[in-house]
């Protein structure tokens, strides 16, 4: 059955590796180097407590994807990750063959540390590509270039049954058709899902200070949209169609565990940073982790949890978060379920609003969906509809 038949919002565990060998200039991520060896044991031993005491607010519950991001966690030792998933496992009900997804770098793979992933559990990578060329791949920051792409590509794809790979466009000087030849490329090399995201300049990354100085431009808002538009186009003509604004999938093979976000499911953030949504006494309660890796590693340690922020969400907020995660999907969101977080349906006036101005669009009685033009601008159109 395809995943997006199955529309139930599902039970994710997400967890998260901190540390990368090198820290890019555009990324705002919590993740950090260092540059003595990481103890692996500690941070082993501190995900498994940390996971315990999840159980214990979360009680019995059956996972539906794990997700290993970071951070660069093909970092970790094949040991590390099998430990990791062992405790997952011995603290809810995994079910036989569901999305176990590890995040890879391609300057970080071998062929055996692949092979010791897959024998722990994994079944699914998703290979920071960003770009292939390698002037790009310098100006991004990144370690490998496009030979060791397309070879960790091609190893992920005889070891993992699926396989994503991101690329980031709209870069510096990028004219349609260079943006267009890449994503052909691309799709030659893909096997089920691309991720595709716009180069956006995020506060307190090197970026930010070079974009602000002037030292590179990106292409305007009119360009980018273009971008935007033609990477719909070729994607949905190679098979690939976006099933969310940024992710692209062969009908079946969408990220099960992005899917639990987008569709407001719940799901458990372990280690350091690590957010969690999951349904506790009844409400939904939100968890924030200590940020800094050996801090969060020290409250472990003292009490069986990093967990230094987090809060009850109000009807309304769990509404307005339903309706900004479902509205970047194609599928688009179910009516009543917003009915029942909100209390009250969606202003008819506003949706025909913005109905008129070909933003959103039914989907029989029951659903509703942001239009290609209104996927441009959702963060307006999520504001006007949640009012």
């Amino acid at each position: 059955m395809s995943m997006l038949l199955d529309r139930a919002p599902g039970f994710g565990v997400y967890i998260h590796w901190p540390f990368c060998a090198a820290k890019c200039p555009y990324c705002d991520f919590n993740s950090h180097v260092r540059h003595q060896p990481v103890d692996q044991e500690r941070f082993a031993a501190a995900f498994e407590a940390e996971l315990a005491t999840m159980r214990q607010r979360t009680g019995a519950r059956e996972v539906t994807s794990i997700f290993l991001g970071g951070g660069t966690p093909s970092l970790m030792k094949p040991e590390t990750v099998a430990r990791v998933l062992d405790a997952v496992a011995r603290n809810w009900t995994v079910p036989e063959g569901i999305e176990v997804t590890l995040e890879a770098n391609p300057s970080s793979v071998e062929a055996e540390r692949f092979r010791g992933y897959r024998a722990a559990g994994v079944n699914r990578v998703s290979l920071g590509v960003q770009a292939l060329n390698d002037k790009d791949l310098r100006f991004l920051g990144r370690l490998h270039n496009v030979d060791e792409a397309l070879h960790a590509i091609g190893l992920a794809r005889e070891i993992f049954p699926r396989l994503s790979f991101d690329l980031i466009y709209a870069r510096p000087g990028q004219t349609p058709e260079a943006w267009a030849a890449e994503l052909e490329q691309a799709i030659g090399h893909a096997a089920d899902h691309l991720s595709l995201y716009q180069l956006t300049i995020e506060e307190g990354t090197p970026f930010h200070a070079l974009h602000a100085a002037k030292k590179f431009i990106i292409p305007d808002n009119d360009h980018a949209a273009d971008l935007y538009a033609l990477t719909q186009e070729i994607t949905s003509a190679h098979g690939l169609p976006a099933y969310e604004i940024s992710n692209h999938a062969r009908p079946g093979a969408e990220s099960r565990h992005n899917l639990t976000y987008w569709r407001y499911g719940e799901y458990v953030g372990v280690g350091p940073g690590a957010h969690g949504r999951f349904v506790e006494n009844g409400r939904r309660t939100v968890t924030i982790a200590e940020r800094m890796p050996e801090t969060w590693a020290n409250l472990v340690e003292a009490k069986g949890h990093g967990v230094t922020g987090g809060e009850i969400l109000t009807r309304s907020e769990e509404a307005d978060e339903f309706l900004l995660m479902g509205l970047r999907l194609a599928e688009g969101i179910d009516l009543s379920r917003y009915e029942a977080f909100s209390g009250r349906g969606l202003s008819s006036a506003r949706l025909s609003m913005l109905q008129g101005e070909g933003l959103v669009a039914p989907i029989g009685n029951a659903r509703l969906r942001a239009t290609p033009a209104g996927m441009i601008v959702l963060d307006a159109v999520v504001a006007d509809l949640a009012r």
